[in-house]
């Protein structure tokens, strides 16, 4: 990685480097340590016989603490006014409970960890057992983590239950991966049209010219071509909450959700900038 980059994107400062926690929130050192010691007025040069790798870590701040769910799969809701909205119906199985609580004194960021769907102990490996024993908490599959701008009110083995968190009408961020597709071509990949049907016409669903000849003589990076399709993960935003039933332990959230039934479903508070998320 070019010295300019690592400067542009790790450091306030060009010429120094800070020792404990990264000066940036989207920076984080976690690979191999550098040949060199780090300082706090080490200034940032390096030889040509000096490398190391640095991994940058994006890390997304929440509105607030959220929950998982399974996603059971859609139904039409008719509203009181007689209005009929197509909403998906959200279950949860046993989880939801808070397994570890991460501060910047000794993780460097305030995050709380979840716990979702109780498994059978020959599920987990060892290490996730003595996570989870160690926390007091059940055996359980997901472990997830909402990183928040404070951690007041939470404590390791705290259940977190829907209807406390959320209400009918809130706006909510769902995200989940979607239903593989496997490998399909530039027309259901990327809407792509095709080409007549008739007999003369040799280009019926082929995908067309990919670039120039000689000049540039090659092609551009993210040409949209065919290739796998799903089976990634994604995120809708904002995202209303319809109903939420207490006896059937089900929540009803308009519109469509990533995944299939049965999918594991990471439901947040909806993020908007100004409100619940400072600008800057």
């Amino acid at each position: 990685m070019p010295l300019s980059a690592i400067n542009q994107f790790c450091y306030p400062t060009p010429s120094l480097v800070k020792t404990k926690t990264p000066t940036s929130l989207k920076c984080s050192f976690l690979s191999k340590s550098p040949p060199f010691p780090l300082t706090k007025t080490t200034p940032l040069t390096l030889n040509r016989n000096q490398k190391f790798s640095l991994s940058i870590v994006a890390m997304s701040m929440e509105a607030g603490v959220g929950v998982m769910g399974t996603k059971l799969g859609m139904m039409s809701y008719f509203e009181p006014n007689g209005k009929v909205v197509p909403v998906t119906v959200v279950g949860f199985r046993e989880g939801n409970i808070v397994t570890q609580i991460k501060t910047d004194a000794t993780d460097g960021y305030d995050a709380v960890q979840v716990g979702y769907r109780r498994v059978r102990d020959k599920k987990l490996t060892k290490p996730e057992m003595g996570h989870l024993e160690k926390a007091g908490v059940i055996p359980m599959r997901h472990l997830q983590e909402f990183r928040l701008q404070g951690l007041d009110g939470f404590e390791v083995g705290q259940k977190l239950l829907f209807e406390e968190l959320f209400k009918e009408g809130d706006l909510v961020d769902v995200a989940g991966t979607t239903i593989g597709k496997g490998f399909q071509g530039g027309i259901k990949r990327h809407n792509f049209k095709r080409g007549p049907m008739s007999h003369g016409s040799k280009s019926h669903r082929a995908l067309g010219s990919i670039g120039a000849g000689t000049t540039p003589g090659r092609v551009y990076k993210g040409k949209k071509m065919p290739g796998r399709m799903g089976g990634t993960k994604t995120k809708i935003r904002k995202l209303k909450i319809v109903k939420i039933d207490n006896d059937l332990r089900v929540v009803m959230i308009k519109g469509a959700l990533p995944g299939k039934p049965g999918n594991l479903l990471r439901i947040a508070p909806a993020k908007i900038v100004g409100k619940n998320i400072p600008k800057s």
